[in-house]
């Protein structure tokens, strides 16, 4: 497309077990976990964090002595980058700042940071069987429920990046909760789940904080949206993208995600 720009960031690392090759300057980010999915500070600049990082790229686009004509941009992100644009997105402090109306494309994520201690209950469309089962459809499946989480095995559930508790490093640690929460449900979200992505493959996280929140990739995003919608008065909008798995090629291809990336003006 003539009229758009993209850009894909990339997160390096030299720390740790990590090899990547550095340019000058450079940034080094964590080797391992789950800090700059979630807005946590760079290995070689403690100063710095993933979203101040991503907050600077769209500064620039949004400059008009740059790009003048400039009239949208779209933050999106695969897998582990749906898990850093749905954390981004309730985060950062320049959407409403830039003069230029942003959207969000979160597609296929592991886990998200629920804003609640509840978590979804193993029943009907939530339950393991059924969640596995879910590829039998395009429809998006609802027939969630909400209850307390046992946390007696799994005590870091609701910490942050998997929910709301213990940010006490990195971007959102001088965040309240209520203000990421209206963030949350005010800012326009699209989520993407591959209709087959019910499959514990492609760097599926299987620990106890994200299994809490469903079996598959695709039960923890049908339970999460609908929470925000019916629970929190969201107005977020989901696709089940027909015939994907856990591939963002596959995603990002279809006729009917493309209007999503690349939105008509």
């Amino acid at each position: 497309m003539t009229d758009t720009v993209v850009i894909s960031p990339r997160i390096a690392s030299a720390a740790g077990n990590c090899r990547d090759k550095l340019d000058t300057n450079e940034v080094s980010w964590s080797c391992t976990g789950d800090s700059w999915r979630s807005g946590g500070s760079a290995a070689s600049h403690p100063d710095l964090t993933s979203f101040d990082f991503v907050d600077q790229i769209l500064r620039k686009l949004a400059n008009k002595s740059t790009f003048p004509n400039l009239r949208a941009i779209v933050v999106a992100g695969h897998s582990a980058g749906g898990q850093f644009v749905a954390r981004y997105q309730m985060a950062n402090r320049v959407h409403d700042s830039l003069g230029v109306p942003i959207t969000y494309v979160v597609a296929n994520p592991s886990s998200y940071a629920w804003p609640a201690a509840t978590r979804p209950l193993p029943a009907d469309d939530g339950t393991p069987d059924n969640a596995k089962l879910a590829w039998n459809t395009e429809d998006v499946h609802t027939k969630f429920s909400y209850g307390a989480f046992d946390a007696k095995d799994c005590a870091s559930y609701d910490r942050w990046p998997f929910g709301f508790q213990n940010r006490t490093g990195g971007y959102t640690a001088k965040t309240s909760d209520e203000q990421l929460k209206k963030q949350l449900v005010s800012r326009p979200t699209t989520y993407l789940f591959g209709q087959v992505d019910v499959l514990p493959l492609g760097g599926f996280d299987s620990s106890c904080s994200a299994m809490a929140q469903g079996a598959t990739r695709r039960s923890r995003g049908e339970a999460y949206v609908k929470y925000l919608n019916e629970q929190m008065g969201a107005k977020h909008a989901v696709q089940i993208v027909s015939e994907c798995g856990h591939n963002d090629r596959c995603v990002y291809t279809t006729d009917k995600v493309l209007p999503v990336i690349f939105p008509p003006l």
